[in-house]
């Protein structure tokens, strides 16, 4: 049943996926489902609706992501870093929380479905001081963009950009943007059977 969705959601939204990634998916939603009633990793119980608000949620930001080194900050199970590294086996992507149920329950979908290009790591972002910088910072309901570029300003490479997944956009959030940085790219996203505003902005530090 869920893998019918998926493919008529990846259909609407013109994304080809291999057998094998849509058993992932899919079976990443199981997880989640499973681990949710005793770690409580996302507010979404019911696991038609985890395939809307979360897997189709991550999956319309992958095609604008250039690069192929990726952190997703404050990550929380794995979103969206988990279904765009399905995805994008050709790129590789840091999963950043700061809880441990959330990192435990993150190398357990690594290990059972056999993600190889993803990587988990429990440490506060301001904490995290990366050897190698990254080509894009993602981040999905993380606070304010302002918040996030303060905290996430030591990530990206010279080159890299900010990948910021929002809901409706605020004005007011938008005017407190910091003066270094500018939006490139306001991107409206459409999510497959959600009748919410989504937007993906781009953000780079002005050198």
């Amino acid at each position: 049943m869920l893998l019918t969705q998926l493919e008529s959601y990846l259909s609407q939204i013109n994304m080809a996926a291999t057998p094998k990634q849509k058993q992932q998916l899919v079976d990443f939603v199981g997880m989640l489902a499973k681990w949710n009633k005793a770690y409580n990793l996302t507010s979404v119980r019911d696991p038609k609706q985890m395939l809307i608000r979360h897997i189709m949620d991550s999956l319309v930001a992958s095609p604008h992501l250039k690069g192929e080194r990726f952190i997703d900050v404050g990550t929380g199970p794995g979103l969206p870093g988990i279904p765009l590294a399905i995805m994008n086996p050709d790129k590789t992507f840091v999963l950043l929380d700061s809880l441990g149920k959330r990192i435990r329950f993150q190398k357990q979908v690594q290990f059972e479905l056999g993600i190889n290009n993803i990587s988990s790591v429990e440490s506060r972002v301001e904490a995290y001081q990366p050897e190698d910088k990254f080509d894009g910072v993602l981040s999905r309901a993380f606070a304010s963009i302002a918040d996030m570029l303060h905290w996430c300003a030591h990530l990206p490479k010279e080159t890299g950009c900010f990948y910021a997944l929002k809901g409706q956009l605020a004005d007011d959030e938008m005017a407190q943007l910091p003066d270094n940085f500018t939006i490139t790219d306001i991107i409206e996203l459409s999510v497959p059977h959600l009748d919410e505003q989504r937007h993906l902005l781009r953000v780079i530090k002005n050198t």
